[in-house]
């Protein structure tokens, strides 16, 4: 029995001791110097006009361009409604526009407030509206602008 009672306080005493460890304050970990990049090994910076232009990723020819310019408003159209219009992707090509305002895939136009108009296939979205490269291009809009057109189906 006097050798139980011994055993017992040291393995009692053994997770105490590991508690007060913890309360202990830490000590802080020693500071580590900021390193500065190389100049010589960060990536290059960029060259200005290296990458494709507008015109060169808008392959609609002169004839598709006339053609959709050619468009003027139809008695039998109607109006949609106006919207902002954001830059749609270069790499659908043709002359459409894709907005929530439309429901079903059809032909139609859009117009801007100088009343320029072109020719476009209207496509179902399913957030804001997007008008294709080639439309923004014809309409001689600034590719980085959100500019409000009118938006008509035929």
């Amino acid at each position: 029995m006097r050798m139980i009672i011994p055993l017992l306080l040291s393995v009692l005493l053994v997770p105490g001791c590991a508690a007060l460890n913890r309360l202990k304050p830490q000590s802080k970990p020693a500071p580590v110097a900021e390193v500065m990049p190389d100049p010589a090994l960060a990536a290059p910076a960029p060259v200005l006009g290296a990458g494709k232009t507008a015109a060169t990723l808008d392959t609609t020819t002169v004839a598709e361009k006339r053609e959709a310019l050619a468009v003027a408003p139809v008695a039998t159209e109607r109006s949609l409604g106006k919207v902002a219009v954001s830059l749609g992707s270069p790499a659908e090509q043709g002359f459409w526009l894709r907005t929530t305002l439309v429901k079903v895939a059809g032909k139609g136009r859009v117009e801007t407030a100088g009343g320029q108009s072109v020719a476009v296939d209207l496509l179902p979205g399913a957030s804001g509206a997007q008008l294709s490269l080639a439309a923004f291009r014809a309409l001689g809009l600034s590719l980085t602008a959100l500019p409000e057109v009118g938006v008509f189906a035929q």
